[in-house]
């Protein structure tokens, strides 16, 4: 992917586009059949959408640097934030259809906690991923040279951890919290479980994107590498 403009424009538009998507789908919950200290795992429909946010800031970071990505990271935050706005906003409007509006709360309706956890997940997680990006691939263009032929290394390891952070802020504060479940001894293993069986479902999707960074990240340097300062000066 050539750097310009335009390409960094549908960039951040596939990255908002994937982060307001996944809080209007995180209603739908789906069976993985796969059950973990006899818990069924249920994953919502979210974890596939919120994963490619990753992929999007990652190649942005790439290619346009570390300032730029951490942008993205700024507007998809307000983004987020005014979306469940206008969600709240129109469930609260009068309905002409009573059972649509018990369909549009019981998919669409907006806990505050949940937005809460979505949201304190959502900055950490992707702050983290930005930055431990970079830091990584600092160290490595150092220590190579400028090569980046391995990005693998920092586009797996950034969002593998960053996605920790996702999974344990979110499910603690929305179900830890929000359902009381840190207070019920017997809910335990269903919380542990399913802060394990989400993070192994997204690690799963971390390493499944790699080939998709280094496809839109191919043509970001004309001989696959990149000088070191020149990267840090884009990010300043």
């Amino acid at each position: 992917m050539r750097k310009t403009t335009e390409n960094l424009i549908l960039l951040n538009t596939l990255f908002t586009t994937a982060l307001v998507v996944s809080n209007v789908v995180t209603a739908k919950l789906f069976q993985t059949g796969i059950s973990l200290f006899g818990t069924s795992l249920v994953l919502p429909g979210a974890a596939v959408c919120y994963a490619c946010t990753f992929l999007f800031t990652d190649v942005i970071g790439e290619i346009w640097g570390r300032a730029e990505a951490s942008k993205s990271v700024i507007y998809g935050f307000a983004s987020q934030l005014f979306a469940s706005v206008l969600i709240l906003f129109t469930e609260k409007m009068p309905a002409a259809d009573p059972a649509m509006q018990e369909a549009y709360s019981k998919l669409l309706g907006q806990n505050l906690l949940f937005v809460f956890a979505s949201l304190t997940a959502y900055f950490v997680s992707q702050l983290w991923d930005v930055w431990f990006f970079h830091r990584i691939r600092e160290w490595y263009l150092q220590k190579r040279h400028g090569s980046t032929a391995a990005r693998w290394i920092w586009n797996n390891a950034s969002t593998m951890t960053s996605q920790i952070f996702d999974t344990v802020l979110f499910i603690g504060i929305a179900f830890g919290i929000g359902f009381r479940w840190f207070w019920q001894p017997d809910m335990w293993p269903t919380l542990i479980a399913t802060i394990v069986g989400q993070y192994l479902f997204k690690l799963l999707l971390a390493v499944l994107d790699t080939p998709f960074f280094y496809l839109l990240t191919r043509d970001s340097s004309p001989h696959g590498t990149c000088p070191p300062m020149a990267e840090q000066s884009s990010a300043q």
